[in-house]
């Protein structure tokens, strides 16, 4: 430990989300590959409240969530070479990897054979818990810093640490772009972005909402069209349109009913992480040779790559800035579905 590392944390002290409170916790000294971080703003990811609810059956109790982690640089180790004093940064989803794998040499850090160290609730190499953005500042590996540009808000940056790359990542795996047809299921956090990333690359975009109430801001977005998932009339209307479907939802879905959806070798690909099992007619593949997969967040280049892109394109969650204070009642609305789009915790309220 040293004596000048003492950060100012919100934690959750069991998986009621009243039981945040203030206190401190220690980061590690910094190495000399480390970069010191002022956090400015940290987003709110509905996977901050699955793993605060212990959804998964890992939660490690007092937990400093928190992965959209956006700051400025405050000191470097001295073999630091990427970044300086002064600079803006982001933190996304992990924070270490082997650096050495087949998976860690492509880019992939996220499938890391020696198990990549998520930002919290993980295990670090050295045994230690490891405590997210919303604190005062973190200590990160300079490989695991992302540059954000000048011209890209700060606090809008925060929720494409994780909400971004986790959309934009799939759409360049599959080849999104002029002459592509793109459904978006659902324009939650995740999907306000994804319609803007896949307007930007240059496909005929259309969102697949449960309600209208989104129609008129997923224009603005940059969505060509929009149909109510609660019409039966949708399904038939769009057979056959798509070249690539992303899922933002947390839900089980009628997933036979969206693969018809599909043009031949048409993508479904599932982002949105719901705790339901999800079930399909395997015959239902067959008629279009379809797709069904998943997207596990992106590599650190692609993240760079990705917030590059939307500071060149104006690519902008949507988001409401709260103080940490309100966090409790930020959890409560983001399970009622009241939030458009993307809490961001102002961390001077910390």
């Amino acid at each position: 430990m040293c004596n000048n590392c003492q950060t100012k944390v919100l934690r959750a002290l069991n998986s009621d989300y009243s039981s945040f409170e203030r206190g401190y916790i220690e980061r590690r000294e910094l190495q000399a590959n480390d970069v010191a971080i002022d956090i400015k703003y940290c987003g709110i990811c509905h996977s901050d409240i699955h793993q605060v609810d212990n959804d998964f059956g890992n939660a490690v109790y007092p937990m400093v969530p928190g992965h959209e982690i956006s700051g400025v640089v405050s000191s470097v180790g001295n073999a630091v070479t990427k970044f300086k004093v002064g600079d803006k940064v982001g933190i996304g989803c992990f924070v270490d990897s082997c650096g050495e794998c087949e998976y860690c040499l492509r880019g992939d850090e996220q499938f890391c054979t020696k198990g990549v160290v998520v930002v919290f609730n993980s295990t670090d190499y050295e045994g230690n818990n490891t405590y997210g953005g919303y604190a005062s500042n973190i200590v990160v590996k300079e490989n695991f810093v992302i540059g954000i540009p000048d011209a890209l808000d700060m606090a809008a940056a925060s929720p494409l640490l994780c909400a971004g790359i986790t959309t934009y990542s799939p759409m360049k795996k599959w080849n999104v772009g002029p002459g592509k047809k793109v459904g978006i299921i659902g324009m939650g956090g995740l999907g306000h972005i994804a319609v803007q990333f896949a307007h930007k690359m240059g496909a005929e975009v259309t969102v697949l909402g449960h309600s209208q109430s989104k129609q008129e801001e997923a224009a603005q977005f940059g969505a060509d069209a929009y149909y109510l998932t609660s019409d039966p009339e949708t399904f038939t209307a769009l057979s056959g349109q798509f070249d690539f479907i992303l899922n933002t939802v947390a839900v089980s879905l009628d997933v036979n009913a969206y693969v018809r959806l599909l043009k031949v070798d048409g993508v479904m690909v599932y982002v949105g992480l719901a705790t339901e099992p999800q079930e399909f007619y395997v015959g239902s593949l067959f008629g279009n040779q379809a797709t069904i997969t998943a997207s596990n967040v992106g590599g650190i280049a692609m993240t760079q790559e990705m917030i590059n892109f939307a500071a060149e394109n104006e690519v902008l969650p949507k988001i409401e800035i709260i103080s940490a204070d309100r966090i409790e009642e930020a959890y409560e609305r983001i399970l009622n579905s009241d939030v458009r789009y993307r809490f961001v915790i102002d961390m001077a309220t910390l």
